[in-house]
């Protein structure tokens, strides 16, 4: 079966994959669902377990956090046994009697019929941060806790919690008696806990896990592949529904079936079972008596997902023949390029000119990578001879075609066709290969022919690690590139390439067209799984409103069979006039996800507010949403009239943060000077707040404290408005400079300039500061003279550059930084970025400003720019 699927819903895209994959519906047998029902009743007759509740707020890995839990001891139990122990994350949800998991009546029964052992189970619910001051709002901790990667959570449940929930129960301490459980984020979790500590949980059953890019959990199949040679001793089980999420932290169906694919390709005893259903606990409460059968049955047989991969006869499409009724264009073979990006490299290239080429009119490009498989003639592709049809026929302009081969390094003799740098080339991400197109090979092809520079009339592709390569150069350099054209994409970890499916979701979206074509046969190998990749790509894509179509079959292999028969449709496609109208549907997003679909104003961009400045910096607003900021190089801080525009210097300052306090007065930062001021914003007068102090940035609470970063001394310091009083509240960040109070002054976020995270803090009375935690996780930029090793992700910086911040009244923070401006929710964790309009200068802050405070405004070096947002 072939199927054009751009047009298909993300619900029954997925389901047909899961029908493609497995050929079947797992499904529960009859008896099953009968024993499981019946485990889920209270049984007359049956012992009941005891109940006991408790309250944990000791943490010092999670500080500050409270927590609930419960501990449920079975009847069945003697202390002079050991029991089995399993742990369940969100755990009262899982304790409710009437809930939809009721472990304690499945214990019951099941321990009963001796179906599985004596366990005690524990239930702890995530941290909350109770907020101190009046009107402030508790902080929830879940997702810190539950979503990051890492071993901070498993050592929480085992140094700290679990000796104080269990103290005086015997509990097993083999981790083949003990499992760890959790739904949603705290499915992934549960995995985490095992994965970082299999030597105390071995059993991990997860409903509907979110095994997508909250914090980075995509990263895992590719994690567990490379375990195949020494896997790690855990039992894995994996419900998840067919009509779960797709939003804008992934697709969760893919994820979890990326997962399994995974386990499976290193070796691990797993089960996957698709329900019906979406994100919700009701299904994986039903098949939980049979999830914990398998679990604990040392003889339970694996999930098989089986191969589809097949090798249909092959026929070139009508396009691909050659036609005497049609001018046929040119292959010009140019003298083999040497290159300076990629030092010491040579590779053969050649240039297809159309007949139709006319030198006085600037003809459409497109490049190819392994461009000489591409342009033959007798092969799978025959792109010259694709082109001589539909530009004869007007389905696409008229086009020169680059057909580039990958680099071969000077010192290494061939073998065969191979190339040493192509994947080097080709699967690393970073704008290296786009910089050695735009740099070195498209300039000799304009020194030769008339190549237009719009880049909507621009495409690149190819196929396998060639059209991650495609993609990547068009993600990179959008100013040069708007058509990709993708085959068998290596969407997946030979060099990092299996982080695009999340990273699409979460970057402002680009105007990239983007054809891909994969097949159910493609290959699955220590790398990833192509067709999952593919999908999770087109999905994403789809999310996104991007201009996308995604051509699938049953069946076929990892080679050109597939996407060569669909090469000239996918042309005619790729280079159609009409116009893209995004079709944007946010309802997997649940309560408090906080896409950039929604944030985003469709057609809105940057716009110009000041420009040729000495150095833009100290964003701020008032009330009635004028826009104020510093030229620190003039000096002058200036005012914008939020209705007229105009624009008017209001104090001749050098000044690197500006902050209008409760009473109306205008402060600000002059680190050079060591001093705090007030501003008087009517006739500039400037008077001392603090002295011997080195401000980069503040934030001022309802309260009358200002808090400021002192970049240099790694600290931040808070200082009373009305006495003047001066105190350091925090140490140890590498670099604090951006800062800024939420709206209900209960936590005040801090950036890192020369460290990954931006940190929070709960504000107390007297403007004391606690619950240190590195809650926002920052996107690093990629360090181009770092080293970019197979198999492993890019060489990403340690340091994010995190400079001012804003909140909205959303709750959203937004962070500058290197890559732009990172926008997280109220828990943390990451919405989206929007990149920099000017990549050459330094994005130093950023404000909300205008009409109802809807308007970003940020200071971009020499320039000032503003967005118009949907702040809800």
């Amino acid at each position: 079966m072939i199927r054009n699927l751009h047009s298909v819903s993300v619900k029954s895209f997925t389901c047909l994959a899961i029908v493609l994959w497995f050929g079947f519906a797992q499904r529960c047998s009859a008896q099953e669902t009968v024993a499981a029902k019946s485990a889920r009743e209270v049984q007359a007759g049956i012992p009941t377990g005891k109940l006991t509740r408790g309250v944990f707020e000791q943490s010092k890995l999670f500080p500050g956090t409270r927590r609930d839990y419960a501990v449920y001891v079975p009847a069945q139990y003697t202390p002079d046994q050991p029991a089995n122990l399993m742990v369940f994350m969100d755990g009262m949800n899982y304790a409710k009697p009437g809930g939809a998991f009721r472990v304690p009546v499945v214990f019951d029964n099941l321990i009963h019929q001796k179906a599985i052992p004596v366990t005690v189970a524990v239930f702890v619910n995530p941290g909350t941060i109770p907020a101190t001051q009046r009107g402030a709002a508790n902080r929830s901790n879940r997702s810190y806790e539950y979503d990051s990667l890492g071993d901070r959570y498993a050592n929480f449940l085992v140094d700290e919690f679990l000796p104080v929930a269990l103290e005086g129960i015997n509990v097993s301490d083999d981790p083949a008696d003990r499992a760890v459980c959790g739904i949603s984020s705290g499915g992934i979790c549960a995995f985490t806990v095992a994965w970082e500590k299999p030597e105390q949980f071995s059993k991990v059953l997860s409903h509907i896990g979110s095994f997508t890019n909250i914090r980075g959990g995509w990263a895992y199949p590719g994690l567990v592949r490379k375990t195949k040679d020494k896997p790690k001793p855990i039992k894995v089980y994996l419900q998840e529904g067919n009509d779960d999420l797709s939003n804008l932290h992934g697709n969760w169906p893919l994820g979890n079936r990326s997962l399994a694919a995974a386990l499976q390709y290193a070796g691990y005893p797993y089960k996957l079972v698709m329900t019906e259903g979406g994100h919700s606990g009701k299904w994986g409460g039903l098949e939980l008596p049979n999830a914990l059968r398998w679990l604990w049955d040392d003889d339970a047989e694996s999930t098989n997902i089986p191969s589809t991969a097949t090798k249909p006869a092959w026929e070139p499409h009508p396009d691909a023949v050659p036609r005497d009724d049609v001018p046929h264009g040119t292959v010009e073979v140019m003298k083999p390029w040497e290159s300076k990006i990629f030092p010491d490299t040579i590779r053969d290239w050649a240039v297809y000119v159309p007949a139709q080429y006319d030198k006085d009119t600037p003809a459409a490009l497109m490049v190819f990578q392994d461009g000489e498989r591409m342009r033959d003639v007798n092969g799978r592709w025959r792109v010259p001879v694709v082109f001589d049809n539909l530009i004869a026929r007007g389905d696409m302009p008229p086009t020169i075609a680059v057909f580039l081969n990958p680099g071969h390094h000077k010192s290494k003799p061939r073998q065969g066709n191979k190339s040493s740098n192509r994947s080097f080339e080709y699967d690393g991400l970073g704008d290296r290969y786009a910089s050695f197109l735009i740099e070195e090979i498209l300039p000799e092809v304009e020194l030769r022919y008339n190549v237009s520079d719009d880049p909507k009339m621009r495409a690149i592709g190819g196929s396998s690690s060639g059209a991650i390569c495609a993609f990547t150069v068009a993600w990179e350099r959008t100013d040069q590139f708007q058509k990709v054209y993708s085959s068998v994409g290596s969407f997946t970890n030979l060099r990092g390439g299996d982080a695009y499916a999340g990273l699409v979701r979460k970057t402002e979206p680009k105007p990239i067209r983007v054809y891909m074509a994969d097949t159910s046969g493609d290959v699955d190998n220590a790398f990833g799984s192509w067709p999952i990749a593919n999908q999770q790509m087109a999905s994403s894509l789809k999310y996104m409103g991007y201009d996308a179509r995604f051509d699938w079959a049953e069946g076929f292999m990892h080679n050109a069979d597939y996407g060569s028969s669909r090469f000239p449709d996918a042309m005619k496609w790729l280079w159609r006039n009409e116009a893209h109208s995004p079709t944007i549907d946010t309802s997997d997003d649940l309560r408090g996800d906080l896409t950039l679909l929604n944030l985003l104003v469709l057609g809105e961009s940057w716009k110009v507010v000041a420009e040729d400045l000495g150095f833009a910096d100290a964003p701020c607003s008032d009330d009635q949403g004028n826009f104020y900021f510093c030229d620190m190089k003039a000096p002058a801080v200036y005012r914008v009239d939020a209705i007229s525009g105009e624009k008017s210097v209001i104090a001749k300052e050098s000044v690197s943060g500006l902050e209008f306090g409760p009473d109306g007065v205008l402060y600000a930062c002059q680190g050079k000077q060591k001093r705090v001021i007030s501003i008087d914003a009517t006739n500039g007068d400037v008077n001392v707040v603090a002295s011997d102090v080195q401000p980069n940035d503040m934030a001022i609470s309802k309260d009358g404290f200002i808090f400021i970063t002192e970049t240099r001394a790694k600290q931040v310091t808070r200082i009373n408005i009305k006495t003047g009083e001066v105190s350091v509240v925090d140490t140890g960040i590498t670099r604090p400079n951006g800062i800024a109070l939420s709206n209900d002054g209960g936590t005040l976020a801090v950036s890192d300039h020369g460290g990954p995270y931006t940190w929070t803090f709960r504000v107390n009375a007297g403007g004391e500061l606690d619950a240190k935690i590195p809650t926002m996780p920052m996107r690093l930029p990629i360090d181009p003279k770092g080293e970019f090793k197979f198999n492993e992700p890019p060489p990403y910086s340690s340091v994010s550059r995190g400079d001012g911040m804003c909140v909205d009244e959303a709750g959203r923070y937004y962070v500058t930084s290197e890559l732009g401006v990172q926008i997280f929710d109220p828990t943390g964790r990451p919405c989206g970025v929007l990149p920099k309009p000017d990549k050459t200068m330094p994005l130093t802050s950023c404000t909300l400003a205008g009409k109802n405070h809807e308007t970003l405004y940020i200071t971009n070096g020499s320039t000032v720019y503003q967005r118009q947002l949907k702040i809800q």
